[in-house]
């Protein structure tokens, strides 16, 4: 049976886990570790050669999952191939790998026991270190060598992957604000935010058109829950902050308004003379 061998990643030089790839050359496929170890539907090869941990993953497993996340849109990207789902059963959240780190998801890992799981952010069970559930564990073996495994204890393996999250994080950041700093100097954020308005209300336009499909209407709605600012609006509308921005607002309206009276007093004095004599 084919399988697919290890190779780093080119553009990922930096040697941590996450740009190890695995490559097959036979059927012009590369994917990420941690992309094919997350993924829902994917478990990795039982009749592996113990004297080469180089080599991993049937081919046919994994084209069989590349088909599976082709039905997948990412809750992040909105593209296709998400392949990594909440492993809450009642969730339909799917992502690419690097996109639920991007969007906060929480991620568990337990080499010793071959266990790697993906919570969305409103599934997080928060104590992720400390117990697992039994009933729900993929159970897939551990990439390195199990000597090496033994000597590391699960907090520290934790911590590591903990680490190297935050610093793919902290990258992916500053890449976001180079970007749209790059789009400011074009000219271009006038033409992205019209476009963004346009969005909004053809999203606006469906949501409150009766003839809309469920389907679209579904779709329409996780959309806009999926976008941070959103949910944040209603926030602010429940909590009242809405309300007391728009009172400051018209406090202030009120206090420019009698300021101008005050530095016009002949204005004020002709018209109230004008309302008199009509």
């Amino acid at each position: 049976m084919a399988k697919m061998v290890r190779r780093t990643c080119a553009f990922c030089s930096e040697g941590e886990a996450g740009s190890v790839m695995y490559i097959a050359t036979e059927r012009d496929i590369a994917a990420h570790q941690d992309c094919l170890l997350f993924s829902s539907g994917f478990v990795e090869s039982e009749d592996q050669n113990p004297d080469n941990l180089g080599i991993r993953f049937d081919v046919a497993s994994v084209v069989k999952e590349l088909r599976r996340g082709k039905r997948l849109v990412c809750n992040f990207c909105r593209k296709k191939g998400a392949t990594v789902g909440c492993e809450e059963r009642a969730c339909r959240r799917s992502y690419h790998f690097f996109c639920a780190l991007c969007d906060d998801a929480a991620v568990e890992t337990d080499q010793v026991n071959g266990v790697y799981r993906v919570f969305c952010p409103k599934h997080d069970p928060g104590n992720r270190t400390s117990h697992y559930d039994k009933a729900n564990k993929k159970r897939r073996r551990t990439l390195t060598s199990p000597t090496i495994t033994e000597e590391m204890s699960t907090e520290e393996t934790a911590e590591e992957n903990h680490l190297r999250i935050l610093k793919r994080k902290n990258n992916r950041h500053k890449v976001r604000i180079d970007f749209v700093r790059k789009c400011k100097q074009a000219g271009l954020l006038d033409d992205i935010f019209e476009e963004m308005l346009d969005t909004l209300h053809l999203a606006q336009e469906k949501l409150m058109d009766d003839n809309t499909s469920e389907t679209e209407y579904e779709e329409t709605v996780m959309a806009l829950f999926d976008c941070g600012l959103f949910e944040n609006i209603l926030s602010n509308i429940h909590s009242g902050k809405w309300k007391q921005q728009r009172e400051a607002e018209m406090q202030s309206s009120r206090a420019l308004q009698i300021r101008n009276r005050r530095k016009n007093p002949g204005t004020s004095g002709k018209q109230e003379k004008t309302g008199s004599q009509d």
